[in-house]
């Protein structure tokens, strides 16, 4: 027979990471579950860069989680090297972003928010020989390197004490008198107390299931496709992360340049493509010509969780008591991460939220 956790999350990427880590530190038992492998969906493919593409684009929802979020990153990296001894990478690069013809929208959420920013640069002229203006750095962003990172979170919760369980997908629940009491896979049965839904694109899904015969509360997350690939070049190749239109290149620290993304609708379809990958090769080779030398080594695909605006689902079910979500973070889970795991920790354990609730709620407009 299982002891019954303080707090089970279900969806293992950066969201239920974050989120079962905070819940650790306040000294709770948690068990986090994952249909796979903890970390190797959308989480794992993803680029890492610190701050959403065009953010003076998006919901205010969006940057409201993301400042506070970049601005835990340095901590957060240091204690979990201290903790676990891997390096998730995170490095302040930069980001230069062309073009911008909304430079003047640009600029003034930059400095609402406190982002240093620069005109690109002599030396980023000659790199970029066909960057298109107006053009913009951003000095002080930051990135991490996803894979490492969610390993080194992995390895700080089980240091903790956190039961991980992988490959384990949930199927049944148990509900009475409006709390979930157990759910199960095909092998083994979980007694809960409190359950948070963090399964990124397959939230929607899971969400219905374990919402019983309650009244239907409506959670539209749905898989969006991207595609990457990474160059193997030397160290110092590339020094800033570069943004254009939509797709960007990211040095890593031992000198490969990631390139991406392709944003594809084919439901949950992980295929990666000739198609998406030579024109993600002809999208570097265009913008940075000095990759026209370099190999691709690997090229992949993974499903973001995303929502009509973007705009993460933080809540609790209406009807279920001990049910919350924390999903649909689209392109952005790195960089809302932190803050999303601090407003789902404040709305379970009933503190006043440091973030207004309210842009995240089942009944807000996503």
């Amino acid at each position: 027979m299982h002891s019954t956790p303080d707090i089970t999350f279900v969806g293992g990427g950066i969201t239920g990471l974050l989120c079962a880590r905070l819940f650790a530190l306040a000294g709770a038992s948690v068990t986090l579950i994952d249909k796979n492998q903890i970390g190797q969906e959308s989480s794992w493919a993803g680029g890492g860069i610190l701050l959403p593409l065009h953010p003076w684009r998006q919901a205010n929802a969006i940057s409201q989680l993301v400042i506070p979020s970049i601005e835990t990153y340095p901590e957060l990296a240091q204690s979990l090297i201290d903790a676990t001894g891997i390096d998730p990478e995170y490095m302040v690069s930069g980001l230069l972003m062309s073009p911008l013809p909304d430079l003047d929208n640009a600029l003034a959420w930059c400095k609402k928010y406190n982002i240093k920013t620069e005109s690109i640069s002599p030396k980023q002229h000659t790199l970029f020989p066909h960057i298109q203006t107006p053009a913009l750095s951003l000095p002080s962003i930051a990135q991490v390197r996803n894979p490492r990172l969610l390993k080194s979170l992995k390895q700080d919760l089980l240091q903790r004490g956190v039961n991980i369980i992988e490959n384990c997908a949930i199927e049944k629940v148990t509900i009475k008198d409006k709390r979930i009491t157990q759910i199960a896979s095909h092998t083994k049965t979980l007694p809960v107390k409190q359950l948070v839904i963090s399964a990124g694109a397959w939230t929607s899904n899971l969400w219905t299931q374990l919402s019983g015969n309650t009244e239907p509360t409506s959670v539209k997350v749905f898989p969006v496709k991207g595609q990457m690939l990474i160059f193997d070049t030397p160290i110092n190749t590339l020094d800033t992360m570069v943004l254009e239109n939509d797709r960007y290149l990211i040095p890593r620290c031992d000198g490969k340049i990631l390139c991406g993304s392709t944003v594809e609708y084919a439901d949950f379809d992980k295929t990666a493509s000739t198609q998406a990958k030579q024109s993600l090769v002809n999208f570097a080779h265009h913008l940075f010509p000095t990759l026209q030398s370099a190999p691709v080594i690997h090229h992949w695909a993974g499903l973001r969780p995303g929502t009509e605006q973007g705009i993460p689902y933080i809540d609790q079910h209406p009807e279920i008591q001990n049910l919350a979500i924390n999903a649909g973070h689209f392109r952005n889970g790195f960089a809302m991460g932190p803050a999303s795991a601090q407003l789902l920790y404040d709305l379970v354990t009933e503190q006043a939220p440091q973030i207004d609730p309210t842009p995240y709620q089942l009944s807000a407009q996503h």
